[in-house]
């Protein structure tokens, strides 16, 4: 029996179970935040570490929640809670926690009902959608703890990417490194996450296992994909992306492994299953029955809807199609057909009596002008009425349908197609609506190839084409690009071969349609920068008039 017990003993030296706690917590529910922190770590095998993301009792960002006294009540008394379920675990967890009159982003780490210890964030970001340092303060001392034979360390999120919290660890015997991380999307972050954490691993000869949320949160959406590398850099375990997933790792000696295979992951996917997951907790968690939207026949509702329709399913989704004399017949059909494919409600209104009683109205305070968009913008907002009043009757969230292009230069109707609560695409530029469209229907044929195949048009007007204001797509697109995601100038985008009147003209359309911006509806980041809270322009400014 001591033989048993001693080789028992031995096999905890060398043997070490890591859970990565990959879970959807909401922003502000901290009682039902902790209850998933307790229920997941009851749920693993006894003897386990089980880590979550940053602050994940609170959710991330709770913003300015944590100037609220009450929040840290709340808090303290999750994490009393949360330390009782840690009699047969180790918990490591994520929390804002008050000291004194400091308040720092912290993770603290529970067994057998003790805390082993609490550590907090060096690296406090504060550039594009973070500003931490609006809340927080600087940790700066290290924290490591033991288990098993084993010296765990601590960091959280952007800490791994500056160089001092890591080397503080150097000197401290750490055999494992635990990351806590609240890192948004974009279509580039995975490669760089994987990227950085094989140098810091190879760097400071440390595994590390990085663990990350996976929900949807305003407009930001936390892709989840947490992962592990070994010492000498190798990726031994990816988890799937926008989905919960609790994947159990091994450590033995000092090296992770991992029984499942690594997931493969690409752009068009992934960006297609963030929008699932932005558009689906956003109507979900604020308490929404459904989502209803117009259906035009065109690309960028026929995008939406696909997107609506697999984040909530097929019966909690209702498009109309609200066709005026410019609405050509084929718009009218693809509308139809897409909408009967995806098994949705759907309902045509003809918005032309609407439009005639709104003219009768206004025409006699309309001194005889002559046609401008006036009369188209009313097109659109006749139809803003319709699907807000859907909305407010059947308790549906309505959902714009515009996409990046669109709103960087203003071609869009404030309180017409802008009116709504969420938009899915806003953060898509107008070709990669294209390529999203094209993967969906790679998935299952829902998006009608008319759709794709012709020309875009807002059909308010005879004939009309998207390209008769516009340059074509694929050129607006790098132009917006080199001016609103990499601040190039006029002389600078003009150098990569563009025409200066042509980027002169969309670089104005830009600054002078922030207002419109700032009342859209918010839609999940999914480039390097969004229209939102990683551009923050001021509305009354005279820099665009200076652009050369």
């Amino acid at each position: 029996m001591i033989r048993y017990h001693i080789i028992y003993k031995i096999l905890l030296a060398i043997y070490m179970q890591i859970v990565i706690a990959q879970c959807n917590f909401t922003v502000g529910a901290i009682a039902q935040n902790s209850q998933l922190i307790i229920d997941t770590t009851l749920a693993s095998d006894k003897g386990s570490v089980v880590v979550f993301p940053e602050l994940a009792v609170t959710g991330y960002p709770p913003e300015d929640l944590l100037y609220r006294p009450d929040l840290y009540q709340r808090v303290e008394s999750a994490l009393e809670k949360i330390a009782t379920a840690s009699n047969e675990h180790v918990i490591v967890v994520g929390h804002p926690w008050r000291e004194q009159e400091f308040t720092y982003n912290a993770a603290s780490v529970y067994y057998q009902g003790q805390l082993l210890t609490r550590y907090y964030k060096q690296a406090l970001p504060n550039y594009g959608v973070f500003d931490e340092q609006r809340y927080f303060a600087c940790g700066n001392e290290s924290a490591v703890f033991e288990y098993q034979g084993k010296r765990i360390g601590l960091l959280i999120c952007e800490d791994l990417w500056t160089d001092q919290p890591i080397a503080k660890l150097d000197n401290q015997a750490v055999d494992l490194l635990l990351s806590l991380n609240a890192s948004p999307f974009n279509s580039e972050k995975q490669n760089e996450r994987e990227a950085l954490l094989k140098k810091r691993a190879k760097n400071h000869q440390l595994p590390i296992v990085y663990v990350n949320h996976v929900c949807g949160q305003d407009e930001l959406v936390f892709d989840g994909g947490s992962f592990a590398v070994n010492k000498n850099a190798e990726l031994v375990a990816r988890l799937p992306h926008y989905l919960e997933k609790i994947q159990t790792l091994t450590f033995i000696d000092d090296l992770l492994t991992s029984e499942q295979a690594l997931l493969p992951h690409t752009e068009e996917a992934e960006i297609y299953q963030a929008l699932v997951l932005a558009t689906r907790d956003y109507v979900l968690k604020n308490g929404f029955k459904g989502a209803v939207l117009g259906l035009s026949g065109g690309i960028d509702s026929a995008l939406t809807l696909a997107i609506a329709v697999d984040a909530l399913g097929a019966d909690k989704v209702q498009a109309v199609m609200m066709p005026f004399k410019y609405t050509a017949q084929m718009s009218v059909e693809d509308a139809k057909a897409q909408a009967q494919t995806m098994g949705i409600e759907f309902d045509i209104v003809s918005i032309e009596p609407m439009f005639d009683s709104f003219m009768q109205a206004l025409n006699p305070l309309f001194d005889n002008a002559a046609v401008d968009t006036t009369e188209e913008n009313l097109q659109a907002r006749s139809r803003g009425v319709i699907l807000m009043a859907l909305s407010n009757k059947k308790r549906r969230l309505v959902l714009t349908t515009g996409n990046k292009s669109e709103m960087a230069v203003g071609y869009c109707t404030l309180y017409g197609d802008m009116a709504g609560g969420f938009a899915p695409i806003k953060d898509v530029p107008k070709m990669l609506a294209y390529r999203l469209a094209e993967y969906r229907n790679s998935l299952s044929p829902v998006i009608p190839q008319r759709v794709i195949d012709r020309p875009p048009s807002a059909e308010l007007a005879p004939d009309q084409v998207d390209q008769d204001s516009l340059p074509a797509y694929d050129e607006l697109d790098a132009i917006l690009e080199a001016y609103v995601e990499n601040d190039l100038s006029l002389t600078d985008i003009v150098a990569l071969g563009y025409d200066e009147a042509v980027v002169s003209r969309i670089m104005r359309l830009v600054d002078i349609n922030e207002y419109k911006r700032r009342q859209s509806a918010i839609g999940p980041k999914i480039t390097q920068r969004n229209f939102g809270k990683d551009r923050r322009y001021p509305i009354t400014s005279g820099f665009g008039q200076e652009h050369k």
